[in-house]
């Protein structure tokens, strides 16, 4: 670690010892420096590399990572990249020019950082991967995510529930024989993530096409066919409309469709009732799962148009995020809960994996009100305030 970081938590320990005296606590800016010159908390740089801000669920990271760390003391230079990989490694390259101690990278292409994690591991700066795992470096020193294969379980069951085939217990319905016409939709190839979401999901799809419960009409059933680059609606949308074009123009029912993210959700939605079906899940619009409960697709389900979304309470993320940028500065090694499923290709990644909540209409209360993630006025609205 460089000494600047070693010095802080001397400095941390001093400013406890004065804070017991009635002096500043840890964090405390008076003064550039400590008795003993150590450097204070306001010393120490955290570097925040975020992909986008045209996810509502990246500006709620960024700016809680942020928020949190300046909390502490730290000064945070919070960059989005806007999609653009160029751009993403530029802005970390700079990051690392301008002195920051540690990274915290949300990637665009978890393989396009190589040079750029080099460069953070010949200054001794730790790496941290948020939510994304990077891949192809050892020089990736710790991952904060959600448990993405848990994710794809609850999609795949969403999508299971919402179509009346397991009851709220997850009990097989009796009666719910099928057989069931089913498309399905994946995340951006570039996203490790995207795998694991779609592994979890056919877990639990897969035993019922292989029983004939579901049918995927179109055939379109490997990871590279359904991916949808850069999570975009509208691709997801074109993609769904051809689908419609191609294989339900025979006036075929379509029951459900497996989508990993709200932005892809709303897309196919547009796309299903574009041609009619709907406008809500009570009038035969088919049943569309989702990811990340962005306040759009919140009211969606609040409205009955999309069946159900997976909470992933990314408060919780930027605080285990945050977390582990601590014990780095304080020269300690993280808490990890998982050092065996996320190898990037050159080493398995120490992680720490976090819960979710599956949400439908009846959900948003208790899981998203009540926690304050979102409003009630923003649900009704479809808008955050």
């Amino acid at each position: 670690m460089r000494r600047k970081i070693t010095m802080a938590a001397t400095a941390g320990a001093l400013a406890l010892s004065l804070a017991a005296c009635g002096g500043g606590g840890a964090g405390s800016t008076e003064g550039e420096e400590g008795a003993g010159g150590e450097v204070d908390a306001s010393d120490i740089t955290v570097g925040v590399a975020m992909p986008t801000e045209t996810s509502e669920r990246w500006i709620a990271d960024g700016n809680a990572v942020k928020d949190g760390l300046e909390a502490l003391g730290y000064q945070v230079d919070l960059q989005y990249a806007g999609d653009d990989i160029p751009t993403q490694t530029q802005q970390i390259d700079q990051m690392i020019t301008s002195g920051a101690d540690v990274l915290i990278i949300a990637s665009i292409d978890g393989t396009a950082l190589t040079s750029q994690l080099e460069n953070a591991a010949a200054q001794d700066i730790p790496v941290i991967a948020y939510d994304r795992l990077i891949r192809d470096s050892e020089n990736v020193d710790f991952y904060v995510t959600f448990d993405n294969f848990a994710v794809g379980v609850a999609q795949g069951t969403a999508l299971l529930r919402g179509m009346g085939i397991l009851d709220a217990a997850g009990t097989r319905v009796a009666d719910a024989a099928g057989p069931f016409n089913i498309e399905l939709f994946a995340g951006s190839p570039d996203d490790n993530n995207a795998g694991f979401f779609f592994e979890g999901a056919m877990s639990v799809l897969q035993p019922l096409i292989d029983d004939g419960t579901l049918v995927v009409k179109s055939g379109q059933t490997d990871f590279d066919t359904v991916a949808t680059l850069r999570w975009s609606q509208e691709a997801a949308q074109s993609r769904m409309e051809n689908l419609l074009t191609s294989t339900y123009s025979d006036g075929s029912m379509l029951a459900g469709v497996l989508s990993p993210f709200d932005g892809i959700s709303r897309g196919i939605i547009t796309a299903l009732q574009g041609v009619g079906m709907g406008p809500d899940i009570e009038a035969g619009l088919p049943i569309v799962t989702g990811q990340d409960a962005e306040i759009a697709s919140v009211k969606l389900i609040n409205d009955g148009v999309q069946s159900s979304t997976i909470f992933k309470d990314t408060r919780k993320l930027a605080e285990q995020s945050i977390t582990v940028a601590q014990a780095f500065i304080d020269g300690e090694e993280p808490e990890a809960n998982d050092t065996e499923t996320y190898d990037n290709g050159i080493k398995v990644v120490p992680s720490y994996l976090l819960t979710v909540d599956t949400v439908f209409a009846e959900d948003i209360a208790p899981l998203l009100v009540d926690s304050e993630y979102w409003t009630a006025d923003e649900v009704a609205s479809g808008v955050a305030e």
